[in-house]
């Protein structure tokens, strides 16, 4: 290294921990850090303000299907959520109170896109390059989270379609839907959202559905202020809400995991929430699944339904397959003429875009390393990828409770992370072993043969390309906690930095040859 490369290099900014994202998973650990101690670390957003995926995703009718006291830090509780069920717009200005509470802004790199982040075996940290410039770090905390990046399906013929096209997630709020004729494609959780809010404004609402959802009645209601106000001078109260609304959906976990058949009570008042809704034989045999309930997301809904039976309202059974300008063919051969497409196709989840621009010690990029499949040790650490985790990882997903709770569970694995570093001492890092990692993957995959989700008869987004449920955790969410509470240093490598003189050795040999 020359006199002018050293200078270049010391001016790189370096710190203890980057945090990717700052959704609740980045600010979660942004908070659980501070605790611990550790004040040395920025949170690198590439948008211009917090909040993640409810920052993203502001469309009509955007909100929560888990209960706004459950969807919150346990350490940040919020005694004036105003529903049961909270909406975008509440849940993204709880992630401003929080990091506002914590004191977190100082932290925060706000329209600094992550471009590559690569492990440097020398230094024994990592190379992050930003759309705001480069820095470096001991650490690194992937927080991208699976559900940020959109997924917009490749149609034959889009690119002749004249009117407005947009995915749920980037909603164009400039573009007025009144009196148009509009394609939504997809019947998942933000579709059943999207439909009741638009169909009374569209001239006309084409539904493409490759495949029906099982749908729930919401039981939403308005929180007065009187059960506020005895949140705010009771915390307590707070404490037993999410505590019994936690002890619930726990124990709903074994009919998911090991016992699918028990499902079939939920099933019959799912068709009975159809029927209650939808007269017609032919449509409500259009929207009545063939798979077991649970293998995909239940969704919960009061109003997709009924928004359904509306006379402006077309389902068509059957995947989007073309588009020949304003003309949208179904793959039955059905034909739609819109003005505007709204995809509600989800989001890259099992092939996570951040895992291309992570490059780890051999040289191999993250994405590389999980042509196969997702794995990680207890969902945050891959082999070859030092001193880097994450958070909401492979199999940390969940089907029926909130995220938050894995998010947290996680966080505690962070936090021991961070200790044994300390206790190590001295310029260190932390390798898992492919061994403990691929030990851990087949429990999980054993476990999951015998879920709902694998076992259910259909095709979800929890699935990779190779069909392997690489996205959800078959089991309670107190499992999972109990499995990340310590880091087991036995399922690791601990590295060290090579000594001056191999280190100098070795750049001569690469400079020879």
């Amino acid at each position: 290294m020359t006199e002018g490369d050293q200078v270049r290099h010391e001016r790189v900014p370096h710190v203890r921990v980057a945090v990717i994202g700052s959704g609740f998973g980045g600010l979660g650990a942004a908070v659980r850090l501070r605790r611990e101690g550790v004040t040395d670390f920025v949170v690198l957003e590439r948008a211009d303000s917090v909040g993640g995926t409810w920052r993203d995703n502001s469309y009509p009718g955007c909100a929560c299907d888990v209960p706004s006291h459950l969807y919150s830090f346990s350490f940040a509780p919020h005694p004036d959520w105003p529903r049961t069920f909270s909406g975008q717009e509440h849940i993204r200005a709880y992630l401003e109170h929080v990091t506002d509470t914590f004191r977190l802004r100082p932290h925060l790199r706000f329209n600094s896109e992550v471009k590559r982040m690569t492990w440097d075996a020398d230094q024994l940290h990592w190379t992050v390059e930003t759309a705001t410039g480069t820095l470096t770090a001991d650490l690194v905390v992937s927080a991208t989270g699976p559900l940020s990046d959109p997924k917009v399906p490749d149609v034959p013929g889009i690119e002749t379609f004249p009117g407005k096209v947009f995915h749920s997630a980037r909603w164009d709020h400039d573009y007025d839907l009144r009196g148009k004729r509009v394609a939504m494609i997809g019947t998942g959780a933000s579709a059943i959202q999207i439909v009741p809010e638009i169909q009374p404004r569209v001239a006309k609402l084409t539904l493409f559905q490759r495949t029906p959802p099982w749908v729930m009645p919401r039981v939403d209601r308005a929180i007065g202020r009187a059960e506020r106000g005895l949140h705010r001078m009771l915390p307590f109260t707070t404490q037993v809400r999410r505590g019994l609304l936690w002890g619930i959906r726990e124990l709903q976990v074994q009919a998911f995991t090991k016992h699918p058949d028990e499902l079939g009570l939920v099933e019959r008042l799912a068709r009975r929430n159809i029927a209650r809704a939808i007269k017609d034989p032919g449509l409500r045999a259009r929207l009545t699944p063939d798979y077991r309930i649970g293998c995909k997301r239940i969704l919960l809904s009061n109003t997709y339904y009924p928004a359904l039976a509306r006379p402006n309202v077309d389902v068509v059974a059957s995947g989007l397959a073309k588009i020949d300008g304003s003309t949208l063919v179904a793959a039955d051969g059905s034909s739609a003429e819109v003005d505007a497409i709204v995809f509600g196709t989800g989001f890259h989840v099992t092939d996570i875009p951040i895992a291309e621009r992570v490059v780890g010690a051999d040289g191999t990029s993250l994405a590389q390393s999980w042509s196969g499949g997702m794995t990680a040790l207890r969902g945050a650490s891959a082999p070859g990828f030092p001193n880097w985790m994450s958070i909401i990882g492979p199999n940390t997903g969940l089907g029926n409770s909130s995220m938050i709770l894995m998010i947290e569970s996680q966080l505690n694995y962070l936090a021991d992370f961070v200790r044994q570093l300390d206790v190590l001492g001295g310029k260190v890092a932390l390798d898992a072993r492919p061994g403990a990692v691929n030990a851990w993957n087949r429990k999980v995959q054993e476990r999951m043969r015998r879920t709902v989700w694998n076992t259910g008869g259909c095709t979800s987004w929890y699935l990779d390309a190779n069909g392997v449920n690489t996205t959800v955790w078959p089991g309670t969410t107190t499992e999972f906690r109990n499995a990340t509470r310590r880091v087991d240093l036995a399922e690791y490598e601990v590295v060290r930095a090579p000594k001056p003189a191999a280190a100098g050795v070795r750049a001569k040999a690469e400079a020879d040859a």
